[in-house]
């Protein structure tokens, strides 16, 4: 009879835990933290002074209209709750930078035509984060003068057929910008074909002086070279946990979005949903 007791015993303790009645709590593992979100904000140059390669007219973003379209914009990116925002300037700026983005904050700086600071610096005082970070980098010589004086020489088709795609290029640019609206240029630089025509630009030649001395090979790999230490600047704030938003020109963000593309840390955050 002790020996059946115990046995119903048991059995009703295995059946209390298993419908809750347990006098423990079972123990929930910890969630862990959530891969940082990145979004890659390509842009044109708002202030732009002609030292581009591409020489093109650009809207003007300071009409009532645009200011309009880029105080609506940035305030649907501040209310996601970002909490970095990098813009596209050299860490050696970083303390000038600290300097007019207080100023603003309080109401004492009217903000540049540039896009550092119509978008970087909106996001980032309706967050109200406390800085505005510089991930540029600059260190980094790209080759493309090296390479343009090589076809001159060596390659002067090459040359020709290089001269007359950047000089349509530019006038498709001007073209777009004179027919666009804001929105519609910042959907166009964040589309998928602009990614692959950038990056085609600083790869069309990749065979220029191939096996000997490897000009163009060289002068993509410069460009290249920038575009991971620019990565790298991001990484390190892209922590997990974080919203990070980099804002840039389209030639950066075409390749910065094929390494993010591939971080396994850290996950694409579409700016495209709200353009």
């Amino acid at each position: 009879m002790r020996k059946l007791t115990l046995i119903l015993a048991s059995t009703f303790a295995l059946a209390a835990n298993s419908i809750g009645y347990a006098t423990e709590k079972p123990v929930i593992p910890e969630q862990d933290t959530p891969a940082a979100q990145v979004m890659l904000f390509g842009v044109f140059h708002f202030h732009n002074p002609g030292l581009d390669s591409v020489k093109s007219e650009v809207i003007n973003v300071l009409t009532p209209n645009n200011q309009r379209y880029l105080e609506q914009l940035t305030s649907k990116l501040a209310d996601e709750g970002p909490t970095h925002v990098l813009i596209e300037c050299p860490p050696t700026y970083q303390k000038t930078i600290n300097r007019k983005f207080n100023s603003y904050k309080n109401g004492n700086h009217d903000l540049s035509v540039n896009e550092n600071q119509q978008l970087g610096f909106r996001i980032a005082e309706k967050a109200g984060l406390d800085k505005v970070l510089c991930y540029d980098e600059r260190n980094v010589h790209w080759k493309g003068a090296e390479l343009r004086d090589y076809m001159t020489k060596e390659a002067p088709e090459r040359k020709r057929t290089h001269d007359k795609l950047i000089e349509k290029i530019g006038k498709d640019t001007s073209l777009r910008h004179s027919t666009l609206s804001l929105g519609q240029l910042l959907q166009f630089h964040n589309s998928s074909k602009e990614d692959q025509d950038n990056m085609n630009l600083y790869i069309m030649e990749n065979d220029i002086g191939a096996g000997k001395g490897f000009i163009g090979a060289d002068a993509a790999a410069s460009w290249w070279h920038r575009n991971f230490r620019m990565y790298a600047n991001i990484q390190a704030k892209a922590q997990p946990g974080t919203k990070v938003i980099a804002i840039g020109g389209s030639g950066h963000t075409a390749i910065l979005k094929t390494l993010l593309e591939v971080d396994k840390s850290r996950r694409a955050w579409d700016v495209n949903e709200y353009l």
